[in-house]
């Protein structure tokens, strides 16, 4: 049993810039959304997920194989070799940079809230009244993840989200078998369809922010560079990014079919992560929910973990092309992001309306990432026969269509909302 687990650890290891890639896509805004729109709309919006890893899986492909090809990093390439690069790299990095601090606040709202009600719901007795309990586990988990954060080593951080995203794999996966639905409903998810009505819009274009995440592959090159890989773990880079996607779209699939088999059928619409805690529990039990939770849980610290990271990665790329996590900056930035990350517990709001808009607004920055390594992946000086061939050029422009009609739609989704 114990040869079986660690057999297990070295592959979750084997793919540690894909682990990264995982935590910044999947967490409690995308369990939200998964969850929210299985409860609404059933499988429908399957096929939206399925386009939306496939492009993710071409783009972790194009970005890592020009960092272990050229030796160079994201930002400072756009920067240096591209005709305007300098404008277009500040584009990316403070769209990049304020939609995820912006997000953190609420995933850390979401994450607090998901560990009070999980003891609430063992504990009944309990005083619903969650202000101060929120904001102490809030203040717990940021000054606990910032502490990991000064150890500084790569390699750390990449055991610490092995463990967080094996937990939240695990958990939504049981959970899914625990009240899955016809297999016929989860074939007709892959129909392309979009619902006729109101919130559908801002759903698909969610879906697609939280997914196709700007950071999941502007910060790859770097994370490469901190593996130390290079032209002769092209193989390597090419079984992560896939890898990666295939456990990004399976965490996410078994979200959304765990809301359709226990929701969905049964009428009952959720607005929050959170509702699953008392809705579940009368068709599964208490322990199965828990199970659910802590997947929830996980999801949330596996991406407030990198998200801390993000506006130092992104600025020392910007500067200098290397990954630094012992400089000042590193720590000033990271302890920065930490402090916002506690508004929404210190304000008491409730953080979901904040969280899908957020992730919708993610999509606007993803046309300049796509066409940019478009331009670097082609450029034959850099990549020599490494270069981007038929397959990948075809997935980068469909990936680029497919940004910008998502971009389309998110207009039109937050006029309406707004």
């Amino acid at each position: 049993m114990n040869s079986f687990f660690k057999r297990i650890w070295i592959l979750m290891l084997s793919i540690g810039p894909g682990i990264f890639c995982i935590g910044y896509t999947i967490g409690t805004g995308s369990v939200t959304s998964m969850a929210k729109a299985g409860s609404e709309f059933g499988m429908q919006l399957l096929w939206v997920l399925s386009l939306s890893v496939f492009f993710a899986w071409i783009l972790m492909e194009a970005y890592g194989r020009y960092a272990v090809v050229t030796g160079d990093t994201a930002i400072h390439s756009i920067r240096k070799k591209i005709k305007f690069g300098n404008p277009l790299a500040l584009i990316i990095v403070f769209g990049v940079i304020a939609a995820q601090w912006t997000a953190l606040s609420g995933l850390l709202g979401l994450t607090s809230n998901t560990l009070f009600e999980l003891f609430h719901l063992f504990f009944p007795g309990t005083s619903p009244e969650n202000y101060w309990a929120v904001l102490g586990i809030a203040i717990f988990l940021i000054v606990s993840l910032y502490s990991m954060l000064l150890v500084g080593e790569y390699s750390f951080f990449e055991k610490i989200l092995v463990i967080f995203v094996s937990i939240m794999g695990v958990s939504f996966i049981i959970s899914m078998f625990i009240v899955l639905p016809p297999a016929s409903e989860i074939i007709g998810g892959f129909v392309p369809s979009i619902p006729q009505v109101p919130g559908a819009k801002l759903m698909v274009a969610a879906f697609v922010g939280t997914t196709m995440a700007g950071p999941t592959f502007i910060v790859r090159p770097l994370l490469m560079k901190g593996k130390g890989w290079g032209k002769e773990n092209t193989r390597e880079q090419s079984r992560d990014a896939l890898s990666a996607a295939v456990l990004m779209f399976i965490v996410s699939a078994t979200i959304m079919v765990t809301a359709t088999g226990a929701l969905f059928y049964e009428g009952k619409v959720i607005n929050r992560v959170l509702d699953m805690v008392y809705t579940l529990e009368p068709l599964v039990g208490q322990f199965a929910v828990a199970i659910f939770v802590v997947g929830v849980m996980s999801a949330g610290l596996s991406s407030i973990f990198p998200i801390l990271m993000v506006a130092p990665l992104l600025i020392a790329d910007y500067r200098k092309g290397v990954l630094d996590t012992k400089s000042g900056l590193f720590r000033i930035l990271t302890a920065i992001a930490a402090l916002l990350g506690l508004t929404v517990p210190i304000l008491g709001a409730n953080p979901i309306v904040a969280q899908i808009v957020t992730q919708v607004t993610g999509v606007f920055v993803l046309p300049f990432i796509i066409a940019v390594i478009f331009v670097l992946i082609n450029s034959k000086t850099e990549m020599g026969r490494h270069k981007a061939g038929v397959f990948l050029n075809c997935g980068l422009i469909g990936a680029f269509i497919f940004a910008c009609f998502i971009a389309y739609t998110g207009i039109i989704a937050l006029n309406q909302f707004f």
